[in-house]
């Protein structure tokens, strides 16, 4: 069986190197994109089996991604996993609503972001 590809997207050069590190260490496949329309692009190149996203990115925002990735017929099922340090009921709720999948708050623990990929990773 081949590793679960892991599309990571985050504004945060210290946050994207922090997945890299704990999802590589977990035998995850990972490709990290600098914000939404860099994660965008690289859809078709990458083909993730989950998608990791930061909600508050120039260019593109969390919320642009879920809904560019939900409107993009190949992703539309795609998992989206929220990683973000806002923990409002509301952007919660607007997340779900665009499509997000899940919802994890930075600072994260390695351990807990996999339960949380294992949970919702085909």
């Amino acid at each position: 069986m081949s590793a679960t590809r892991i599309l990571a997207v985050d504004d945060s050069r210290t946050i994207r190197d922090l997945l890299a590190l704990a999802l590589t260490n977990a035998g995850y496949l990972v490709t990290l994109a600098e914000n939404g329309r860099e994660g965008v692009d690289m859809l078709d190149q990458v083909a993730p089996d989950v998608i990791i996203s930061d909600i508050n990115m120039p260019e593109l925002d969390g919320f642009g991604l879920v809904q560019a990735v939900r409107a993009h017929p190949r992703h539309a099922a795609t998992p989206i996993l929220m990683l973000t340090t806002e923990s409002a009921p509301d952007l919660k709720a607007r997340a779900r609503a665009a499509g997000a999948t899940g919802w994890i708050v930075k600072p994260f623990e390695p351990e807990k972001l996999v339960r949380a990929l294992q949970m919702i990773a085909p």
